[in-house]
């Protein structure tokens, strides 16, 4: 088992080509134990909910996660996870009931704890977590949460059918919604991916090919991120974007 992680990350977000406020959100840090966390939020409800939605929850975890030393083993750093996220669910809600201004904000979370050589993936909504496994295959390791996922997994469409069906940007999850959350939590191992997190304003204006193609060549990883964001502005920018890239050190 790996004693320490080290690594490199890098994150931004763009406001696009077509929205006029930015309701992205993304975020990578580390603690002193070498524990790795990256964050990506996407908010919604539009006139600044969604901005005030992600804020809220990227705010919260990262809060609480600056408290800890550390995690002892997988079942504390998952319980950690469902707890915070949880925190920031209620957050969200309380602030959207408070404030009728506000009332309907939400946000997509996608979150990734790397602890040595196991991972916690936390995922609601829409944004997506990848490991590029054996420096050569980017695998999407969250599930979509939208409409149209659930009409691919049940066998009602293709997934070439999903990339123009009308409702195919309808969110079956997100943050503040509802009192509580409905969050997929999972344990995977790690073993020195490359991790990418991203928003639908990547991967909507980005071909997967593309993508994989950008993540595995050898830019600085900064070039990466950059370069990620200008191809998809190139290709009309129809969204926000944000975008986490992390590669491990071995």
């Amino acid at each position: 088992m790996k004693k320490y992680l080290t690594g490199r990350f890098s994150y931004r977000t763009d406001v696009g080509k077509v929205r006029l406020t930015n309701e992205d959100q993304a975020i990578a840090l580390t603690n002193a134990s070498g524990n790795v966390l990256l964050i990506v939020c996407d908010g919604m409800g539009g006139q600044k909910k969604g901005e005030l939605a992600s804020s809220l929850a990227i705010t919260t975890i990262v809060s609480s996660f600056k408290k800890r030393k550390g995690f002892l083993n997988a079942y504390f750093a998952k319980s950690w996870v469902n707890k915070v996220i949880r925190e920031a669910n209620r957050n969200i809600y309380e602030q959207s009931q408070s404030n009728h201004n506000y009332h309907g904000m939400g946000t997509t979370v996608t979150l990734l704890l790397i602890i040595k050589d196991i991972a916690i993936l936390a995922n609601a909504g829409d944004s997506r977590c990848y490991f590029l496994k054996n420096h050569h295959d980017l695998v999407q390791m969250s599930e979509d949460q939208t409409y149209v996922a659930y009409l691919i997994r049940t066998g009602q469409i293709t997934p070439e059918e999903a990339l123009t069906h009308p409702k195919r940007h309808v969110l079956m999850n997100a943050l503040g919604i509802y009192p509580s959350a409905s969050v997929e939590i999972k344990t995977i191992p790690y073993l020195n991916e490359i991790v990418l997190l991203c928003s639908d304003g990547l991967y909507n204006n980005v071909s997967f090919e593309d993508i994989a193609a950008i993540v595995k060549g050898n830019d600085s990883i900064e070039q990466k991120v950059n370069e990620l964001i200008a191809v998809a502005n190139k290709n009309g920018g129809s969204d926000n974007i944000a975008v986490v890239l992390w590669e491990a050190q071995s």
